[in-house]
């Protein structure tokens, strides 16, 4: 099977890493890509959003499966245009994908399929927002209603800065905030069957103790000790199942990766909100423990056959991804600095510990140069939280790159360690 990932991020560094192990996946290339992803994939210089260009790029590879990572190709339409070259896609159609395109057409379908979210009001003009924040209160929850990689929400005490973020969106969701903690649960569906993965939480805060601003997450873990064994049986019966029987009714089946991220509060399972497509930086634990060949996977979802496929392999090893992210981030990075270190990684840390590439490129020389705000996802198992996290942070510790910052404490709590003890990793 040859098949074709859009994208050129750590998530499709993952999706590449586990298509190439797949062994019915024979030949496996990528566009755009980086510098991690084409030691796996041949690379494609395609830009992702151009639909038509995808389908070509498709239909010249003559591709058995396209797949696309992130959520602006989704929403733009690039799953529509390869499907109508009647090549399969792993990816839901535009209108699907409002599902993560709009946070209000998100809270419409979720009232009309009963599943549980927070109380919330969209809002356009000043006077609206004013009397949103009003009826909440602290902490405040502004959302931009339309995409913003991760970092369109705020989530503050500050009643000045809540109303900043709302005016400077055309349109904004303000809700409700919720207590407890996030948990992420991706599910596999081709529209009328739905396949929960297993869950897994990040961390979206910039800075150790779930400090600082909003990023696009600065690491993740997987599994959930302290999640209810329930969690994924009754997230299937209240939000997904019900999520995707409310599409196909309004005539856009949801076919490819629905996300439903979670809020376990003192009232039960609520949803934060869906994205349409694979997490970042989650999905780099979860198919880290994914023992099913994910081509199989992505290729019953994309035909339909996903009632055919037996349950879901899985292994007993807990994962752990920290990411390492460039100079200023969340703001605007600085990118060009080389990094060091991954060759040691791999020869001495793999094949438990590996390097998953986000913001790179590869200079003319073939020195691996920092391209972005988040660079890399260094991702390791373990026979428990504490051993990969040991394993990662070891590793992260043999990578270079001048200015760089990561989390100390990701996945700290729950394997019983102190924020920055990372054991054998400060060795």
């Amino acid at each position: 099977m040859k098949v074709l990932v859009i994208g050129g991020g750590a998530r499709e560094h993952a999706l590449c890493r586990s298509l190439s192990l797949d062994p019915d996946v024979t030949a496996l290339h990528c566009a755009p890509g980086n510098a991690g992803i084409a030691e796996v994939a041949e690379l494609h210089g395609v830009n992702a959003l151009d639909g038509q260009a995808v389908a070509e790029l498709a239909a010249g590879l003559q591709a058995d499966l396209v797949v696309v990572g992130p959520e602006a190709p989704l929403v733009a339409g690039v799953a529509d245009a390869v499907r109508d070259r009647g090549i399969p896609v792993f990816g839901p159609s535009a209108q699907a994908a409002r599902l993560e395109g709009s946070k209000a057409f998100a809270k419409d379908v979720m009232a009309a399929a009963a599943v549980p979210t927070a109380r919330s009001y969209v809002c356009t003009t000043p006077e609206e927002i004013d009397e949103a924040l009003d009826a909440f209160g602290a902490p405040y929850v502004v959302k931009d209603d339309g995409l913003a990689a991760g970092k369109g929400v705020v989530v503050t005490e500050d009643v000045e800065a809540a109303r900043a973020h709302a005016l400077a969106c055309d349109r904004v969701v303000i809700e409700e905030f919720l207590d407890g903690p996030e948990v992420s649960l991706f599910a596999v569906t081709d529209g009328e069957t739905v396949v929960p993965l297993q869950p897994a939480q990040d961390f979206k805060r910039a800075h150790d103790g779930d400090q600082g601003p909003n990023t696009g997450g600065m690491g993740a873990y997987s599994p959930l000790p302290w999640a209810d064994p329930k969690l994924v049986d009754e997230v299937m019966a209240t939000v997904l199942q019900p999520t995707v029987d409310e599409l196909r009714r309004r005539g856009t089946p949801f076919s490819g990766l629905l996300y439903a991220g979670l809020a376990i509060t003192s009232r039960g399972i609520r949803v934060i909100e869906f994205n349409a497509r694979f997490g970042d930086p989650e999905t780099q634990v979860v198919l880290a423990r994914l023992k099913t060949p994910l081509g199989g996977l992505l290729t019953a979802a994309a035909t339909g056959n996903l009632a055919a496929l037996p349950p879901l392999r899985w292994s007993d090893d807990a994962a752990v991804t920290v990411v390492i992210a460039s100079h200023n981030y969340p703001g605007t990075p600085r990118t060009g600095d080389p990094i060091s270190g991954l060759a040691e990684v791999a020869e001495q840390d793999g094949p438990e510990a590996y390097v998953l590439h986000a913001g790179t490129r590869s200079d003319d020389s073939g020195a691996v140069l920092s391209a972005g705000g988040r660079v890399l996802s260094v991702t390791a198992t373990g026979s428990d939280l504490t051993t990969a996290r040991q394993r990662a942070y070891r590793a992260v510790g043999r990578i270079s790159l001048d200015g760089s910052q990561h989390r100390t404490d990701i996945a700290a709590k729950v394997a019983g360690e102190a924020a920055g003890n990372t054991g054998n990793a400060a060795s």
